[in-house]
């Protein structure tokens, strides 16, 4: 069996995210998700419109993936691919060559994000109606 692993905040579920799920399920057979806990989140500088349980159950829900894992902090990355026996490390290309070091331990593809699509836009836009 394939396993494929990516991570992610997923707030505010979009069509750029259902491909990039979609896209690295098809390159295996066993799709994890690491999604960022809300604790990681703030030492990211992020705040989630949807809590961590929130979007665990929305991303759990989606047919492409198999397993959510909670991301606590940007090194677990390597340990989570040695405890799932991970095959393929998957991340948008916006985030190309940040994660070669995994190079070592998987195979790592950096996939095309959708255009005309962005999370950061959507809470934006979110954030101006409000005040609106």
């Amino acid at each position: 069996m394939k396993k494929i692993i990516t991570y992610g905040t997923f707030d505010f579920i979009h069509r750029g995210h259902i491909n990039i799920l979609r896209r690295a399920q098809d390159l295996g057979d066993h799709l994890i998700v690491g999604l960022s806990t809300d604790k990681f989140n703030m030492t990211k500088g992020k705040q989630a419109y949807h809590n961590y349980e929130d979007r665990k159950l929305i991303i759990d829900a989606i047919s492409y993936v198999d397993q959510v894992i909670p991301e606590y902090t940007w090194d677990q990355k390597i340990t989570d691919v040695i405890t799932h026996d991970i095959d393929t490390f998957v991340m948008g290309d916006d985030w190309k060559g940040e994660f070669d070091f995994l190079k070592a331990y998987c195979e790592v593809v950096y996939l095309p994000r959708t255009k005309g699509i962005s999370s950061s836009a959507i809470r934006n836009s979110r954030l101006h109606s409000r005040n609106d």
